[in-house]
């Protein structure tokens, strides 16, 4: 059943009517006023009700299916699309303001632009699904039993073979323990560590909820600089040479997208060996670098055992999949398969099993190759896009383009503000430590960009930053 629209329009506006309309349906979408399914009214009956021309309207409706908002089609008519999914209202959400209430945002989607999430027809769907029904048979039909809290020894040593081929890390697979995600892992090793009331360098900017992470555990944290080369290992040990822990992601830095370079991983080895402190290494997007030859590990690089190696498959397959590696010094095995038993046991067995079979046959590399294509590939279409308007302000950073907008800008306004139109540009600003050393950008995701859809994104995106330059 067609739902009665409500739409107040101001005629004396500078705003075209087409927008206004466009902008009011879009907000009713995303207050969930206008649920995923229901039908809008046909062109003639909103234009009637409105008193405006009928292409109006039309031109309305294709900016909100550029957008991703509605579906059309002759048989069903004008309907609201299953995307984005609709974020809480103010009175549902347990503390509005509260952490929870940032964090279900940041993850709300799916989205153009969103961070963090693979491209969905990166995977072969049907064969990822035949290897997981395979494997939740094979698990329905072994005797129930507890397993392993350490998590599967098949998935176990694919890991470890893994990782000596890609990233050059040489261990055993008694020294990879399977967690819930890469948020499992640093919880599993803050628990071991025990480092509550030390202070721990943390890479500014970077992931803010690592941040949070480390202030639950109950450390003092040390934001560091980041520049091109990675972490600013001379500021750290000039600001806290007594810090316990220090938590980077070497490899392609979140969000900046650098790699720490040769020099400064040796010399933050050398403090770490020489100061008793432990390195927490977020393999983050290291196996997709778009550009050249992944730099190996820093674990590989460890002779002290001081690097505890952390990595996960949200990137490469799903984030559903909550499934995620610690690989443990030598010294801490033991501690490590402690806390996992009795606190942190490995996720569900049929999905550690199915990965393991998708790693074995060769899938998972071949997989890795064609995500990689797809994604410089969109990367390139995204610039092709932006650079003609906005020039070297877009830059590529890892799996993202980052726009930068002067120092001061909205950066977080705009995000909200995009939100409405299936848009989910990450704002940098929050990924700065302190708000008085914040730059203003957007960071796009390129894994999120599919090329039909990158065009009329951009000009949205683009009309929205305009708007908070006046």
């Amino acid at each position: 059943m067609t739902q009665p629209l409500h739409l107040a329009l101001d005629r004396s506006a500078r705003t075209p009517l087409a927008d206004q309309i466009r902008d009011g349906i879009g907000n009713a979408i995303e207050h969930g006023v206008l649920a995923p399914g229901a039908r809008l009214p046909s062109w003639q009956d909103l234009a009637t009700q409105l008193g405006v021309a009928r292409g109006t309207v039309k031109a309305a409706y294709e900016k909100l299916a550029d957008a991703q908002l509605v579906v059309a089609s002759r048989a069903s008519g004008t309907r609201v699309a299953d995307r984005p999914a609709r974020r809480p209202d103010a009175d549902e959400r347990p503390d509005p303001g509260s952490f929870m209430d940032r964090y279900l945002e940041f993850m709300a989607g799916p989205a153009i632009f969103q961070m963090g999430v693979p491209a969905q027809q990166s995977l072969p769907a049907k064969l990822f699904s035949r290897v997981r029904a395979h494997a939740a048979r094979a698990e329905l039909g072994a005797a129930a039993l507890y397993p392993d809290p350490r998590g599967e020894a098949a998935l176990r040593r694919e890991i470890a073979a893994y990782l000596a081929i890609a990233r050059g890390i040489q261990c055993s697979p008694s020294q990879v323990l399977i967690t819930g995600g890469f948020a499992g892992g640093l919880g599993l090793a803050l628990r071991v560590l025990g480092l509550d009331g030390r202070k721990a360098w943390t890479e500014d900017p970077g992931f803010p909820y690592t941040r949070r992470g480390l202030e639950l555990a109950g450390l003092s944290l040390v934001p560091v600089p980041v520049d091109a080369d990675g972490i600013d290992v001379d500021y750290g040990i000039q600001h806290a040479p007594d810090a316990a822990v220090v938590v980077l992601t070497p490899g392609q830095q979140a969000p900046l997208g650098g790699t720490l370079s040769l020099p400064r991983r040796l010399q933050l080895l050398d403090w770490a060996a020489a100061q008793g402190a432990w390195v927490i290494e977020d393999d983050y997007l290291s196996e997709l670098r778009l550009e050249g030859r992944a730099a190996p590990a820093l674990a590989s690089l460890d002779r002290a055992g001081r690097v505890i190696h952390i990595g996960s498959f949200s990137k490469t397959i799903s984030p559903t999949l909550r499934l995620g590696f610690v690989v443990a010094p030598p010294s801490l095995v033991s501690r490590f398969a402690e806390i996992a038993a009795c606190l942190a046991p490995a996720p569900a067995s049929s999905i550690q099993l199915a990965t393991a079979e998708f790693m074995q046959d060769g899938h998972y590399l071949r997989h890795l190759r064609r995500t990689k294509r797809l994604y410089a590939s969109q990367r390139d279409g995204l610039l092709a896009h932006l650079r003609p308007r906005v020039g070297d302000a877009a830059a590529p950073t890892g799996l993202a383009v980052l726009l930068a907008l002067p120092d001061g800008s909205a950066d977080v306004a705009i995000a909200k503000e995009t939100a409405a139109f299936g848009i989910a540009p990450s704002p940098l600003s929050v990924w700065y430590a302190s708000p008085a050393r914040a730059r203003s950008g957007l960071l796009l995701g390129i894994a999120t960009a599919p090329p039909k859809q990158v065009a009329a994104a951009c000009d949205r995106l683009l009309a929205v930053v305009e708007r908070f330059r006046r």
